[in-house]
This record gives C-alpha cells, structure tokens and sequence, in this order.
C-alpha cells in the first residue's frame, strides 16, 4: 500500500484543531469529498474501495449542495452520488445523529438510485442494469443491537436461507460500535476500520498519536486530512454561520414536534395547555444537557 509522505500541514491542523472541523458533521464530511482536486478525488476513490472492498473507479459525482437558508427542510442531503465507469452507481453520505426512521430512509434512496438507471433506450434491458449502493456513515448513536459496526443488507429469504442475488445494497457503518476496533494496532486494521476510526475521533485529543499513525499508513486518509487542514479561514467561518443556523433550525423543528407530543399527552387538558406542557418540557430536557435525539426517543418510548 502507498504512504503519504509526512503530513506537516496535517499536524499542525492538530495542534490547534477547531471542533467544528468535524469530519463526521455532514457538510464537512461533503466538502472533503466533493472538491475538484487530486486530494478530494483520490480520498474519495480510496474510501468507496475500502467501504465496497474492490477497486473503484469513478466516472463522474453529483454534489448539489443545498443552500444555507433550506437547512429546516428534512429531506435536504448532504449525500454525494457516484457513478462509476463500470455503471455502477453509489450513494454515501454521513449521518450525524440517525433518525428513527433511518433505515426507511436509506430503503427509499436507493430505490431512487437505482430506478435512476435509463433502459429504455435502443440497446437497454433488465439485463444491462447495475448495482447500485446505498453507504451510510451513521456518526452517533446504534441503529442496530449488535456489536458489528459494518453491515451490508441484502435480499435474503430467511425461511429457506436463500439469497436473492440483486443488484441492490445497503451498507451501515456505525461509529459508535467502535470501541474494540480503535484498540487494534494499525497494522492489524482493516482500510475500511482504518476510515472509520478516523472518522470517529479525529477530533478526540487523546487519540491524536493513533490518528497520524492511521494518517501516516493510508494513503486515502492522508488526503483527506490535507483537505482538512487546506480549509480556508472563510469556509471555517461558513461551517460556524452552518453549525449555529442548522442548531437554530433543528431546534424550531424538534420545539415544534415536542408541541405535537405535548398536544397528544396533554389532550384531557386542552390543546393550548397540552402545547404550553410540551414546550416546557423540551425546553428543561434540553437545559439538563440532552440532545434532541435522545428527547425525542424517550418521548417515543411513552
């Protein structure tokens, strides 16, 4: 495998790293990855292949980037669609906090992907489609009960154990399942467990010597990181004006769905005293530290 020669710029990002600089915060996650340079491109490459574990060549990538002033609409992405020179296509993106309805979600995209495909010119058949992918980075929080952070979710009939060989895939990489993983010495990882456990405490202190070594070691990180720490002081600042509009917005939407809640619990009492109920309680839940998610997933356990 071909090392990155020493990352200077890399480390001097480190020592004085910004925690908005967050590879697992999605817009960062998509500015690494979608640039017109040979770094963005080759890291790119380098990740589909760990993740899909074959050779990727890329023939094009779709950024479409979302304006700042939609970031309260749920259904906007921060998703980077490529299509590769074989025909396949995929669609990777990073999840910061997964939503309930997460896996539905991902069912549904890469339907789309895969619909996308156009046979229905002269020479197109069933036969002429390709595979298509759906990779999702989950950052926070466990979509599923088991201790793998990798899986990849196929059609499959249970009841007589036979696969159906379709062209399409679901891929999940948890990062919180992560903690055995990032015990492992580096040479002993994985490329796709090596991406991960950048991803996932690159901005943790204590892990700084783990992360050169992992930097140092793969090629495709080692690009990453130098896209990093190539960020310019005004896309800094455009991440900080991101980071506190999309908190601003997240934070309207959840006060609004903790309205809806308040109004159903709250029901007996009326619906302007449901909604008051409501509103109050988030507002404490969210004072004692909580984060939305885990408001709203204790309001759904009730």
């Amino acid at each position: 495998m071909a090392k990155h020669a020493e990352p200077a710029k890399y480390a001097k990002h480190i020592a004085a790293h910004d925690p908005i600089i967050d590879p697992c915060w999605d817009p960062v996650f998509k500015s690494i990855f979608t640039r017109n340079t040979t770094q963005s491109e080759i890291a790119r490459k380098k990740l589909l292949s760990a993740i899909l574990e074959e050779p990727v060549k890329e023939l094009s990538i779709s950024a479409n980037e979302p304006p700042v002033s939609r970031l309260d609409q749920r259904q906007i992405r921060y998703d980077i669609q490529c299509l590769f020179n074989s025909g396949e296509r995929a669609d990777i993106e990073m999840t910061l906090y997964p939503h309930k309805w997460e896996v539905f979600r991902m069912e549904y995209y890469l339907s789309r992907l895969f619909a996308s495909q156009e046979i229905r010119e002269e020479k197109g058949s069933y036969k002429t489609l390709k595979r298509s992918y759906q990779i999702s980075l989950l950052a926070r929080g466990k979509l599923f009960e088991d201790k793998s952070f990798d899986h990849r979710f196929i059609y499959y009939d249970p009841e007589n154990k036979i696969p159906f060989g379709g062209l399409t895939a679901i891929i999940t990489l948890e990062l919180e399942k992560l903690g055995v993983t990032a015990k492992k010495a580096v040479s002993a990882m994985s490329e796709k467990e090596r991406w991960a456990v950048f991803f996932k405490y690159y901005n943790d202190t204590e892990k700084q010597p783990l992360i050169q070594e992992i930097t140092r070691e793969e090629e495709g990180i080692a690009m990453a990181a130098d896209v990093i720490s190539g960020f310019t002081a005004d896309e800094v600042a455009f991440f900080h004006e991101m980071s506190v509009e999309k908190y601003e917005l997240d934070m309207r939407a959840h006060a609004q769905e903790a309205e809806e809640i308040g109004e159903a619990r709250g029901w007996k009492k009326g619906r302007v005293e449901g909604r008051a109920e409501g509103r109050t309680e988030v507002l404490d839940l969210l004072k004692s530290g909580k984060s939305p998610e885990e408001i709203l997933g204790s309001y759904g356990k009730q």
